[in-house]
């Protein structure tokens, strides 16, 4: 019987073409035929390595992996995203006996798929030792292809993660800034349902963005319905997110500031002005007696950067 079709993993199984399927003596030129047409529709070949789904009790852990606890409940927040969203980022493995496999990176990922029940696995087999090449062919992929606001940020989180590429790196080798990089990861910070719909295509990078700004994921949801349901703009939901209220209740942070009014349109000119040189949010706020202004960053490397932009003379202790 043949098995249903899934979905294929997102992140980096988005950015290497899938394994050809196995050949009869019946149908073999037909099937080379068909597989070469869809691989011309995929990412570059990458050297060593292909995307396949594989049978989770096909996967063992690697006897050498120094992990060896796991923290149960964010292994079973994982499982409740993967339920919902899918894998995100793919594990990588590497195949050591006719469908047998042993885990490269990625076991936390793949014992919350089991958790989450699944079947089939979306996996990178590694057929090379060089991990350095394999790193490198993703990223250069991660140039090519065109992908949805949140397989991009998964694909950025498994190259830091997985491949021990910094943010410096990514931004050189694909074409973007660094607080591009960073901002686009934290949008797997969303909560799982805001996720699906990013990824869906319901929900804009910018509208996540936005929502990033609610410190509520409840509200973080409520505001993602509302944004579907009444077609908002981005500019309408910072302005929501500015004013504290994402319904007919206030939020917590608008009943803390009553006295909160608009921000002027002088002060917003400026706050985007100062939005262009250091590169990310900044938000200029005039209260009854006095004002502030609010820079957001993403990291912690995001914030040195800034810091060194306002100020070429600080420098920022790392354990700070």
């Amino acid at each position: 019987m043949p098995q249903p079709k899934r979905g294929l993993g997102k992140g980096l199984g988005a950015l290497i073409p899938t394994a050809p399927p196995p050949l009869s003596s019946a149908s073999a030129a037909g099937d080379l035929a068909d597989f070469a047409h869809l691989a011309g529709q995929q990412a570059e070949p990458v050297a060593g390595a292909y995307f396949e789904e594989v049978p989770v009790t096909a996967i063992t852990p690697n006897p050498r992996q120094p992990r060896q606890a796991f923290d149960e409940d964010l292994l079973a927040e994982l499982a409740d995203s993967i339920r919902i969203v899918g894998l995100l980022q793919p594990v990588v493995v590497r195949k050591v006996d006719q469908g047998r496999y042993e885990i490269v990176m990625g076991e936390r990922r793949w014992r919350a798929c089991q958790l989450a029940e699944l079947e089939f696995v979306p996996a990178i087999v590694r057929e090379t030792s060089d991990t350095d090449l394999l790193r490198d062919a993703l990223i250069e992929n991660l140039h090519r292809e065109q992908l949805n606001p949140l397989e991009e940020a998964a694909a950025y989180q498994q190259l830091l993660e997985d491949f021990s590429a910094t943010h410096d790196e990514l931004a050189r080798r694909v074409g973007r800034s660094r607080p591009h990089i960073s901002n686009t990861i934290r949008l797997l910070n969303l909560p799982a349902a805001v996720q699906k719909r990013v990824a869906a295509g319901v929900l804009s990078a910018g509208h996540a963005r936005a929502l990033l700004s609610v410190d509520n994921a409840a509200t973080q949801e409520h505001l993602a319905h509302r944004i579907v349901a009444e077609g908002l703009s981005v500019r309408a939901v910072e302005e929501i997110v500015t004013l504290g209220t994402s319904g007919n209740q206030a939020a917590p942070s608008a009943r803390k500031r009553p006295g909160r009014v608009p921000v002027a349109p002088a002060l917003k000119d400026l706050a985007d002005k100062l939005s262009d040189v250091f590169e990310t949010r900044v938000k200029v706020e005039l209260g009854q007696r006095k004002g502030k202004i609010v820079v957001e960053f993403a990291s912690l490397d995001d914030l040195e950067r800034i810091v060194k932009s306002m100020s070429p003379g600080i420098t920022r202790g790392r354990g700070a």
